[in-house]
C-alpha cells in the first residue's frame, strides 16, 4: 500500500492540474505554506541552540507547567508536530517523565488554536502577500550569513514570509474556484456530512502531516464559500485526529516510553474528536453565544470556526486532566516495559538523536550502561563479584578470600555484553557528522565514543589475564598467587573508587585523586617489577612464571590506566571553576611519563635477566 502512495498522489495532482488550472494555485499555496513551516522550524532550532530542549526538561516538573510549555511552544513554532516529536525524543532519552510528556501534548493541542486565530483574524482580512515579499527578500540575505543567530533569524523570517505567501495563494485559488467550480454542491449536512468531512480532514492532515495546514486550507475554502460552515467544523475535528500521525511515525523508532506517549496522543485526540462530534449542536450554540458576546459577526464563519476550534480543544483537556492517573496506568499496562537486556542498547534509538541534547545525553547513558557491563565482566574475570567488592571494608581481604572460579565464558560474555554495545555506540556517534550540531556538542559526543573505547580496551586486557588468574588464584601457590592477588586488588580498588565518583554529587567530584591514582598505578608497576626481580633472585619465582606475570602485569596496568582515563573524561567537568586550580595542582604528565619509562626499563632488565637465567640453566 505504501509503495503506491507517492505515484497515486502525484497522479491525482496532475489530473487536478489538467482539469482545473486554479487547482495549481491552491496546490502551490499548500506547498509554499508547508515549506514555510519547515523553514520556521529550522530557524527556531538554530536560534534556540538547545534552549527549547532545556526549557522542555525544566518545564515538565508538574502537569500545569507541562501544559503551559506545550501551549507556548506550539503557539511560537506554529507546529504541534515538532513539539510532539521533540517530546518523544526527550521521553525516549529518559529526560522527562511520561506524565510530563502527556501534559506537553495536551498543551500543544490548545496551542494549535492560535494558528486558526491568526489566519481567520488577519490572514483573510489583509493582503498579507504585500508583507510576505519584503520579509522573504530580507530573510535570504540573513540565511547566507555565517553567524548562527543571523541564519536562525533568516530562516524564521523566511518561514514567516512563506507562510503568509502560502495563505495568500490558497485564498486566491479558492476565490478563482468560486467563479468556475462550485464546490458547495458537494456539501453534506446531518450525520453523514459530519462523518465524511471528518474523515476528509483526517486524511488531509495525514497526507500533509500538519493540522495547521489543514486548518488554513479549511479557513480559506470557508472564506471563499467553497465549503459550508457545518462541514468546516467537521474538517477541523478530523484535523485533530490526523495530527496524531506525526507522533505515531516518530514513535516507531522510539523506545517503549515514546510509544506510550504516541498512544496517549491518539487517545486524547480521538476522545476529544468523539466528544465534539456527539455534542456538535450544543457546541455550535456555544460558539454563537460567545461570538455574539465578543462582537464576531453572525456571518463571519472563519472567526467562528476559530472559536469552535479553541472550545473543543480546551474542552478535551478539561475532560482528560481528571483522568490523567487512569490514562498513565492504562498506557503502562498496554505497552509494558520490556525486561532489560544488558546485551542490547537501552537508550540509543532514532528518536533520541533528533535533537543535540537528547543525542548527547542518550549516548552518555549508554556509555554508563557499557561501563556497568564492563565492571561486572572485569570482576568476574578476576574471580570476584560486584556486590562483594563494592560492599567491602577491605578489598584486599575480599580478594584473598575469593578462590572459587566464576562460572563464565569470558569470550562469549565479551561478545554479547561489550562488543555489541560498543558497536552500537560507535554507529550512533558517527551520525553526528550527518547532523547540524554545534562543534562543542560534536566534541563531547566523540569524547564519549573514546571513553567507550577505553572501557573496551580495559576489558580486553582483563581477558588476557583470565587464564593465569584461574591458574594461580584458585589454589594458593606461594609468591605467584600473592602477585596475582595484588593485581586483582589494585584493579578492584580502581573500580570501587570510580563507583564513588558515580555516587558523589557533580560539584563534589575532583580530578585530583584521579591524578594521584594514575601516579600510584605507575609506582605500583615499578614496585611490581622490582618485586619480581627480588623473587627471581631468591628462587621464589621461576623465570617462566616471572615472564608470564610481567606480561600479565602490563595488561593489568594498561586496564587501570584506561579505566582512570575514562573516569576522568566522563565525570570531571573541565569547564568548571575548579578546573584551573586542579590543573595547576595536578601532577604533570611528564612525571607520569617518568614512572612509565622507569617501569619499561625495569621490565627490560628483567627480560634480560630471565634470558641470562635460561642460558645458565641450559648450560
Amino acid at each position: 500500500m505504501i509503495k503506491y502512495y507517492l505515484p497515486v498522489a502525484i497522479g491525482a495532482l496532475l489530473i487536478a492540474f489538467w482539469v482545473s488550472p486554479d487547482a495549481q494555485v491552491v496546490a502551490a499555496g499548500i506547498a509554499i505554506f508547508l515549506f514555510g513551516m519547515l523553514m520556521l522550524e529550522d530557524g527556531f532550532k538554530l536560534l534556540g541552540g538547545g534552549t527549547l530542549e532545556r526549557m522542555l526538561q525544566r518545564a515538565t516538573k508538574s502537569v500545569s507547567r507541562s501544559l503551559l510549555f506545550g501551549f507556548v511552544s506550539t503557539a511560537l513554532l506554529q507546529s504541534s508536530s515538532l513539539v510532539s516529536v521533540m517530546t518523544i525524543s526527550f521521553l525516549s532519552a529518559d529526560l522527562i517523565s511520561l506524565v510530563g510528556g502527556v501534559g506537553v501534548i495536551f498543551g500543544a493541542n490548545i496551542g494549535t488554536t492560535t494558528g486558526a486565530w491568526l489566519v481567520a483574524g488577519l490572514g483573510l482580512k489583509v493582503n498579507i502577500a504585500t508583507y510576505a515579499m519584503p520579509i522573504i527578500g530580507l530573510s535570504i540575505i540573513l540565511v547566507f550569513q555565517k553567524p548562527k543567530v543571523l541564519r536562525g533569524i533568516g530562516y524564521a523570517l523566511g518561514g514567516l514570509g512563506f507562510l503568509f505567501l502560502g495563505i495568500h495563494y490558497m485564498k486566491e485559488g479558492f476565490d478563482a474556484f468560486k467563479d468556475q467550480v462550485d464546490l458547495m454542491r458537494f456539501a453534506l449536512s446531518g450525520f453523514w456530512g459530519l462523518v465524511v468531512y471528518c474523515l476528509l480532514g483526517t486524511a488531509a492532515t495525514v497526507i500533509m502531516q500538519s493540522s495547521h495546514a489543514t486548518m488554513v486550507l479549511t479557513l480559506t475554502a470557508l472564506a471563499a464559500s467553497q465549503i459550508s460552515y457545518e462541514n468546516a467544523l467537521a474538517l477541523a475535528i478530523g484535523a485533530n485526529i490526523g495530527t496524531t500521525i506525526t507522533a505515531i511515525i516518530g514513535s516507531i523508532s522510539a523506545n517503549f516510553q515514546g510509544k506510550r506517549l504516541a498512544l496517549a496522543h491518539l487517545i486524547f485526540n480521538t476522545t476529544t474528536a468523539a466528544v465534539a462530534l456527539v455534542f456538535i449542536v450544543p457546541l455550535s450554540e456555544t460558539v454563537d453565544l460567545i461570538s455574539g458576546t465578543v462582537g464576531i459577526g453572525a456571518e463571519d464563519y472563519a472567526l467562528k470556526l476559530a472559536v469552535f476550534h479553541t472550545i473543543f480543544n480546551v474542552l478535551g483537556v478539561l475532560l482528560m486532566l481528571p483522568l490523567m492517573r487512569w490514562l498513565i496506568s492504562f498506557l503502562e499496562r498496554s505497552i509494558v516495559e520490556p525486561t532489560p537486556d544488558v546485551s542490547q542498547p537501552r537508550y540509543l534509538n532514532d528518536a533520541a538523536d533528533d535533537f543535540p541534547q537528547t543525542l548527547e545525553i542518550a549516548l552518555r547513558k549508554e556509555v554508563m550502561h557499557l561501563y556497568e557491563n564492563a565492571m561486572t565482566l572485569i570482576l568476574h574475570g578476576l574471580n570476584l563479584h560486584k556486590k562483594d567488592v563494592l560492599g567491602a571494608n577491605s578489598v584486599a581481604e575480599v580478594v584473598r578470600s575469593s578462590r572459587t572460579p566464576t562460572d563464565m565464558d569470558i569470550e562469549e560474555s565479551y561478545r554479547r555484553k561489550i562488543k555489541s554495545l560498543y558497536s552500537a555506540i560507535v554507529e550512533f556517534s558517527t551520525r553526528v557528522g550527518e547532523k547540524r550540531v554545534e562543534p562543542d556538542v560534536a566534541e563531547r559526543v566523540y569524547a564519549l565514543r573514546d571513553i567507550a573505547g577505553d572501557i573496551v580496551q580495559a576489558v580486553k586486557s582483563v581477558k588476557h589475564l583470565r587464564k593465569n588468574i584461574l591458574r594461580h588464584t584458585v589454589r594458593f601457590s606461594g609468591s605467584a598467587t600473592e602477585l596475582y592477588d595484588d593485581l586483582r586488588t589494585e584493579i578492584a580498588r580502581i573500580l570501587v573508587e570510580i563507583q564513588k565518583l558515580e555516587d558523589a554529587e557533580p560539584d563534589e567530584r575532583s580530578a585530583l585523586w584521579l591524578d594521584q591514582e594514575r601516579a600510584q598505578v605507575e609506582e605500583d608497576a615499578r614496585t611490581a617489577a622490582r618485586r619480581v626481580e627480588q623473587l627471581i633472585r631468591k628462587n621464589q619465582l621461576t623465570p617462566d612464571a616471572a615472564t608470564s606475570f610481567l606480561n600479565d602485569s602490563d595488561y593489568a596496568y594498561s586496564a587501570m590506566r584506561k579505566l582512570i582515563e575514562a573516569a576522568r573524561t566522563f565525570y570531571i567537568e573541565r569547564d568548571s571553576a575548579m578546573a584551573e586550580v586542579e590543573r595547576l595542582l595536578a601532577l604533570e604528565e611528564e612525571e607520569l611519563g617518568e614512572y612509565k619509562i622507569e617501569t619499561d626499563a625495569l621490565s627490560k632488565e628483567d627480560e634480560s635477566e630471565k634470558r641470562h637465567s635460561k642460558v645458565v640453566e641450559s648450560k
